[in-house]
This record gives structure tokens, C-alpha cells and sequence, in this order.
């Protein structure tokens, strides 16, 4: 696949330069609580119905002693009827539109800000690597996940 780009050249003279564009991808599958700064993450292959199963189970174990509100959006993936039901593990769908609610979203917003800005990584190995890392040291930080995402309305 061939588009052209711009690159810098000398006056007068117009290169000819290859794009090859590859796109890879990894999902992070994250819980955070709002009232303590605890946080859950796993990086998974694909943001499908599969992953969230994984997700959930994780996550339910994790959570065992807890019973437990997500708030998710609403993708097809967070809403299929074949995902499993968990007794310890409540979910309420956010209204379209509306991301700034989810709290997550704003552990998404101090990852890309912290940690990803301007940044090059040459493999998916390493892109998850440093995503593992960032992960842990903000987990850490519970101090600062609830000053992310402890809203008042959010808390019980």
C-alpha cells in the first residue's frame, strides 16, 4: 500500500517516499474504586465478548469478599447476553455520550498523559511491557487514583 506523505527535501526536487502503515493493538481491561484508589487491570489480545468473560472471572475473584458496582459504557462487548453473571459483581451501563462518567476514563486520560505522551515504542512487546509498568506503579498510588476518579456521587 502506497499514500503519499510529506517529508522534507530540497528545493526543487520531489522524493519519492513509501508509507507502510501497521497497526497493532492490545486492550487493557481496568476496575478502579473510587472510594479507596484499589485498582484491577488486565492487558488482553482483543476487546471482544471472550476478554470481557476473562475480565470478569478475574475480577470476581479478585473481588470475592466484595459485592461490586461497575459502571461501563456501552459496548457491544460490555452488553452481550452470553457474558456470565457473577454474584458479587453489579453492573450499570453509563448513558451514551458520556465517557466523563465512567471513572476509568479518567485512569486512561493520567496513563496517556504520564506515561505514553509523545512516546515510540518499536514492538507490541515493548508497548505492553510499559504498559504492565505503568499499571503497577499506579496501582500503587491510591492517592491519586481516588483524586482521578472519587467523585462524590460516585462513592457510597
Amino acid at each position: 500500500m502506497q499514500n503519499p506523505v510529506r517529508c522534507w527535501a530540497p528545493e526543487g526536487f520531489r522524493p519519492c517516499v513509501k508509507l507502510q502503515r501497521v497497526r497493532e493493538y492490545t486492550h487493557v481491561y481496568s476496575a478502579v474504586c473510587p472510594k479507596n484508589g484499589d485498582s484491577f487491570s488486565l492487558i488482553l489480545p482483543y476487546a471482544n465478548t471472550d476478554m470481557m468473560t476473562i475480565f470478569f472471572r478475574e475480577f470476581s475473584e479478585y473481588s470475592k469478599l466484595f459485592r461490586v458496582v461497575m459502571v461501563m459504557d456501552g459496548a457491544s462487548w460490555h452488553k452481550a447476553k452470553i457474558l456470565e453473571s457473577f454474584d458479587n459483581l453489579r453492573i450499570i451501563h453509563q448513558p451514551p455520550y458520556s465517557p466523563e462518567v465512567n471513572p476509568v476514563e479518567h485512569l486512561w486520560e493520567h496513563l496517556r498523559e504520564k506515561y505514553f505522551r509523545n512516546g515510540f515504542r518499536s514492538t507490541m512487546e515493548e508497548l505492553e511491557n510499559d504498559l504492565s509498568n505503568a499499571l503497577l506503579e499506579v496501582s500503587k498510588k491510591t492517592d491519586t487514583i481516588q483524586k482521578l476518579v472519587g467523585f462524590r456521587w460516585a462513592i457510597i
